[in-house]
C-alpha cells in the first residue's frame, strides 16, 4: 500500500499522465485502473452523467478477473440508473455528496438508498467497503460518478477506506472529471466528423464506426500480447488507433452522391471512382501533427487492402493518387500491398470493419447470421486478412460481441 506521501506525490504523475489520452473509454480505463491501485481496491465503476441519468460505462475486478483464463477480460453490460437517492450511485450525483461505507451490507434501514445485492449474488462476489465520488469539472458540474469497491491492506484483506484518503479522492475526481470533460469534446468532434460522412452515406454511422474503433483495439492489443510489446507502447498506440479507426471512412465525403447512394450494384468505372475514398481519407491527414493524424492516414489509406494483393488503392502516393515508382502493373495501377507490407492499423481495421458490415443490418441489406460471419472470416485467413489477427479475433471474441452491444444502431432496418 502507498503511503499519504506516495499518493499525493502519484496523484501530481496521474493528473500529467491523463493530459496525453484523448480517447474517452481508453481514459475511462485508465482512470479507474489509477484510482484503484491508489487507493488498493479490488473493484471500482466509473458512472458517466447522461441527462438526468447515470451510465455505468466501465467496471473493474481484480477477483473476477483472476478466474477468468489468461488473456481474457472480464465482460459488463452497461445500464443507466436515475440520478435521484435510491441507489448509492444515483445518491452521490444527486446530492453531490462522498459516501463511504464500510459495509454495504450493513446500512441503516433509515437511509434512503440501498445497496442492490443482485451483481453479487450472480458473479458469486462480495462486496463490502464502498467508496463513492462524484466527479464534478472547475465548473462545479459534476460529470459522472467513481465508485471504488473492497480497500485491501497489505495481506489482501478487505477493510473500511481510510477516512484520510477522501480528500485525495476528491483532487483525483476534480482531475478526472476534467480530463473526461476534454476527452469528451474529442469525441464530439470525431463523431461531427462521420455525422458529415453520414449525410453523405447512410452506411457510415456513429454506432458502426464506435464498434469497429473499439473492435480495433481489442484485436490490437491481442496482436500486441502475442508479440510481447512493452505496454508503454501499446497504451500510447491504442489511444490514437481507437480515434483512427472511428474515421476509416471519412474520405468517403469526397465521393459523389450519385456513387454513394446509388441503390444498385455500382459499374466498373463508378466502382474505381469508390475506391479512391481511401486516398481521399488518408489526403485529410498527410501533414502529420500527432500520432493520431498519422494513424488516420495509415488506416484511411490502407483499410480495404487484402493480405492476399487483390485490395486497394496498393502502392500510391495519397498527396496525387499516382502508383510510386517500381510499383505500377501492366495495366498502369498500383500493385496492391500484401502481407506485411500493409501496415498493421490497416491490416486490424480491414478485419473489424468487414466483421461490423456483415454482422449489421443496414438500409439495404440484412444482419448476416453470426455463424456465416464468423465462417467468411475463417475462410478468409491467409486471403483477405492477416492470419495472427484472425487468431487474435477468435481469441477475443466474446469481448467483441460484448463491445458490439455497447453501441447498437439507434434504428437497425429490418
Amino acid at each position: 500500500m502507498l503511503n499519504h506521501t506516495q499518493k499525493l506525490n502519484r496523484l501530481v504523475e496521474f493528473g500529467l499522465e491523463i493530459s496525453h489520452v484523448a480517447d474517452l473509454d481508453l481514459l475511462l480505463e485508465k482512470v479507474l485502473s489509477e484510482a484503484r491501485f491508489l487507493f488498493n481496491a479490488d473493484a471500482g465503476s466509473i458512472y458517466i452523467k447522461e441527462g438526468e441519468k447515470l451510465r455505468f460505462t466501465i467496471s473493474q475486478n481484480e477477483t473476477l478477473q483472476k478466474r477468468l483464463p489468461k488473456g481474457q477480460k472480464l465482460i459488463y453490460t452497461s445500464f443507466t440508473l436515475p440520478i435521484n437517492n435510491q441507489s448509492i450511485a444515483g445518491y452521490v450525483a444527486n446530492n453531490d455528496q462522498a459516501l463511504n461505507i464500510p459495509d454495504v451490507y450493513q446500512l441503516r434501514p433509515d437511509l434512503p438508498f440501498s445497496f442492490n445485492k443482485e451483481f453479487d449474488r450472480m458473479s458469486d462476489y462480495h462486496t463490502q467497503s464502498m467508496l463513492t465520488i462524484p466527479m464534478k469539472n472547475t465548473r462545479n458540474q459534476i460529470v459522472g460518478v467513481l465508485q471504488l469497491i473492497n480497500a485491501q491492506d497489505d495481506q489482501g484483506k478487505i477493510i473500511p477506506f481510510d477516512a484520510e484518503d477522501e480528500p485525495i479522492v476528491k483532487h483525483f475526481a476534480i482531475y478526472a472529471a476534467n480530463a473526461i470533460e476534454r476527452a469528451q469534446m474529442t469525441r464530439d468532434t470525431i463523431e461531427r466528423m462521420i455525422r458529415m460522412a453520414e449525410l453523405r452515406d447512410p452506411r457510415e454511422t456513429g454506432p458502426h464506426a464506435n464498434r469497429v474503433a473499439a473492435f480495433s483495439v481489442e484485436l490490437y492489443e491481442a496482436y500486441a500480447q502475442k508479440k510481447n510489446l512493452p505496454q508503454k507502447e501499446v497504451e500510447c498506440t491504442r489511444d490514437a488507433l481507437r480515434m483512427a479507426a472511428m474515421l476509416h471512412d471519412v474520405g468517403k465525403v469526397a465521393i459523389s452522391d450519385t456513387i454513394l447512394k446509388k441503390p444498385g450494384k455500382l459499374s466498373d468505372d463508378e466502382y474505381e471512382i469508390m475506391k479512391k475514398h481511401t486516398i481521399h481519407g488518408a489526403r485529410l491527414f498527410i501533414d502529420p501533427r500527432s500520432d493520431f493524424d498519422e494513424f488516420s492516414a495509415i488506416v484511411a489509406l490502407n483499410h480495404h487492402e487484402r493480405w492476399d494483393g487483390n485490395g486497394y488503392p496498393g502502392h500510391v502516393d495519397p498527396a496525387s493518387g499516382a502508383p510510386l515508382p517500381g510499383y505500377q502493373g501492366k495495366s498502369g495501377k498500383a500493385r496492391g500491398k500484401r502481407e506485411e507490407e500493409i501496415p498493421l492499423f490497416g491490416r486490424i481495421v480491414a478485419l473489424a470493419d468487414v466483421y461490423d458490415a456483415l454482422s449489421s443490418a443496414r438500409v439495404y441489406k440484412k444482419a448476416w447470421s453470426e455463424e456465416k460471419v464468423l465462417q467468411i472470416i475463417e475462410e478468409e485467413r491467409g486471403k483477405q486478412f492477416d492470419p495472427q489477427l484472425v487468431d487474435c479475433f477468435f481469441a477475443r471474441l466474446d469481448m467483441i460481441r460484448s463491445l458490439a452491444s455497447k453501441y447498437p444502431d439507434k434504428n437497425p432496418a429490418e
